[in-house]
């Protein structure tokens, strides 16, 4: 007569490795309520129509850029609109254009630009060439996590309810 196993004294567990997949970015409202108090208050007053990236991580952590031109250029380059310093950075690495509806100007679309980046230019951890920006979105260009706000008219609102969400917790 043949003898069972054991399953009970053996070791059915195995390992996996998820260190490349890419978790999307949180719910808008989650992502304001970790903003520091001044972020959420510069935030709730940026111009209807106009842009910010925030930086969540990197050297150049809790720095804010505005965006509200048509070509904003990102880069190592001394010149670049948003000066990104580090060697992760291609001097010329992405531009971020905004173009607005002639009947609407204050609603405008925001796209970001790879310009041929050595380490490429990424949105909610997908690489890019190019995409278009909404609330929430996580960039990554070199060492440095940006989080891109437009103020589309909502903004405030959704701010203004995590700041009373923020009171109720204390």
């Amino acid at each position: 007569m043949s003898e069972k196993p054991d399953l009970s004294r053996s070791d059915l567990t195995t390992t996996i490795h998820l260190s490349s997949l890419k978790a999307l970015s949180p719910h808008l409202a989650s992502i304001i309520e970790n903003l520091s108090n001044e972020d959420r208050n510069v935030l709730a007053q940026l111009p209807i129509g106009s842009g910010m990236l925030v930086v969540a991580t990197g050297p150049a952590k809790g720095s804010r850029f505005l965006i509200d031109k048509e070509s904003t250029t990102i880069g190592r380059h001394i010149n670049s609109d948003i000066l990104l310093d580090d060697v992760t950075v291609s001097r010329k690495h992405a531009i971020v254009e905004t173009s607005s509806h002639h009947q609407t100007p204050t609603a405008r679309k925001f796209v970001l630009k790879d310009l041929g980046s050595l380490n490429g230019t990424y949105v909610d951890g997908i690489q890019r060439d190019e995409c278009a920006l909404t609330n929430g979105n996580e960039i990554h260009i070199g060492k440095f996590k940006l989080i891109f706000f437009a103020n589309d008219g909502e903004l405030s609102k959704i701010i203004h309810h995590s700041n009373l969400t923020q009171g109720e917790k204390k």
